[in-house]
């Protein structure tokens, strides 16, 4: 997958003390709420922070302590950061010593890719690698790459080739390559929630890529999150609400590597493929590590076995607008 899905768009983190009003940027809060903002770049992408609190103190560290695990993160999940403790193990294809927070994401990797029968692979580097290679040379044929190229980037796919522990990450072929774009916005979204928890923040939106509630809003109601409009993803198509809740919609909108966007980033490791079954796949979990993952995955299950999973989670909505543009809600049985 390419490191220009996950950061496109704004990170925003609005967070209230119980009790205390969420107001719209740029106007004051009540006189016993101490805001404090942010903005700037985290994660690649444009970054605003918002903590409401009676202590501006108490409000200014949450900011810091949010800074500075999201740009730890990225300084081991950035496929966009030649440095990044990712983009090293990539290049070596091995790694000593690697940081609890990575031997954390790949065992949620495994376990996801347990869930969905494969459907969920952190391994589609190689075949991202191929499909943007073949797509940028010159008088790229718009049928894609060969049958033979895909099934030689599949040999070096498969979560079943990498030895990991806390001591060592090993690739078992030359070649291969993690992209954790498909999980790692829900995971760093999901540590920012436990900062904002262990400040005594007890309602807040985080939106790292993925979005999640504690909570609900100051007043009371829902968190309101939109879902963009496949075909449109300026646009908002439908509004979730959601308490204690995380949200994840995946498309393929989201990168094209044709023009005529027939080969997307969503590619199965299984065939070497495509997602094409849905134009978006819509995921709300208790976390957002889980919506993330899963709405990567279903991406490329049929409704059948997107139930089955939900049935087997025990919990959990997907919405889906499908290929020819019906909606479709499935939830947990």
């Amino acid at each position: 997958m390419s490191p220009l899905l996950s950061r496109r768009r704004v990170i925003g983190i609005s967070a209230a003390a119980a009790g205390l009003s969420l107001l719209p940027f740029g106007r004051a809060a009540r006189a016993e709420a101490r805001l404090v903002t942010w903005q700037g770049h985290a994660m690649g992408a444009v970054a605003t922070l918002q903590i409401h609190h009676h202590d501006r103190a108490t409000a200014e560290r949450l900011v810091e302590r949010s800074l500075a695990e999201l740009r730890r993160m990225e300084e081991i999940f950035s496929l966009y950061r030649d440095d990044s403790t990712l983009s090293v193990l990539n290049r070596q294809g091995m790694l000593v010593a690697p940081p609890a927070e990575l031997v954390a994401l790949l065992e949620e990797c495994g376990r996801y890719g347990a869930l969905t029968g494969g459907a969920f692979d952190p391994t589609v580097q190689a075949l991202w690698t191929l499909y943007r290679d073949h797509f940028t040379a010159p008088g790229a044929d718009p049928r894609g790459p060969s049958e033979a190229s895909v099934g030689s980037a599949l040999e070096r796919v498969g979560f079943g080739h990498i030895a990991f522990d806390r001591n060592r990450i090993a690739f078992a072929h030359r070649g291969m390559g993690l992209t954790l774009n498909g999980i790692a916005q829900g995971y760093v979204t999901d540590r920012v929630v436990d900062i904002l928890r262990e400040g005594g923040i007890t309602s807040s939106l985080v939106d790292m890529g993925e979005s999640r509630a504690i909570g609900a809003h100051p007043d009371g109601s829902p968190w309101r999150v939109g879902i963009a409009d496949p075909d449109h993803p300026e646009r908002v198509d439908a509004v979730l609400e959601a308490v204690d809740r995380a949200v994840a919609t995946s498309g393929a909108y989201g990168f094209r590597f044709d023009p005529d966007g027939r080969f997307n980033h969503l590619l199965d490791p299984r065939t070497g493929s495509s997602a094409r079954l849905y134009r978006s796949v819509t995921v709300v979990m208790p976390t957002a590590t889980a919506a993330d993952a899963l709405s990567t995955a279903f991406s490329l299950l049929p409704e059948e076995a997107i139930a089955e999973t939900l049935r087997r989670i025990g919990t959990g909505e997907v919405r889906l607008t499908t290929d020819s543009g019906e909606k479709r809600t499935i939830l947990a049985a």
